[in-house]
């Protein structure tokens, strides 16, 4: 399998996954800080890829996504962008909705 198709097999694997520089838990840079922050407020549960651990993935993923720099997140198996995005969309109140409901929020619609 080659990284693209790696790539391709992560983003339709997890319903949300962080392209990011670090670890949630010990980012490496202020973007992807900002980030694992909103995720984070917005209760989501979601995979993280630290892109300075795997070379190939950080030279291959802007092919992949079309989109040049991290963090990348993906919903759905749909690139939503980086993190200014991810705060746009945040601060709309539309971040929320665009994420997999999580256990929590199912209840409480019951």
């Amino acid at each position: 399998m080659d990284i693209i198709d790696q790539l391709d097999k992560t983003v339709k694997d997890n319903d949300v996954v962080l392209f990011m520089k670090g670890t949630p838990t010990f980012p490496q840079c202020g973007f992807s800080s900002q980030a694992t922050q909103i995720l984070s407020a917005c209760g989501a549960k979601f995979a993280s890829i630290n892109v300075l651990e795997q070379p190939e993935v950080r030279a291959n993923l802007p092919q992949y996504s079309n989109w040049p720099t991290f963090p990348q997140l993906f919903i759905n198996g749909e690139l939503v962008g980086g993190s200014d995005i991810m705060l746009e969309l945040y601060e709309q109140g539309e971040l929320k909705k665009m994420l997999p409901a999580t256990e929590e929020a199912s209840n409480d619609s019951e």
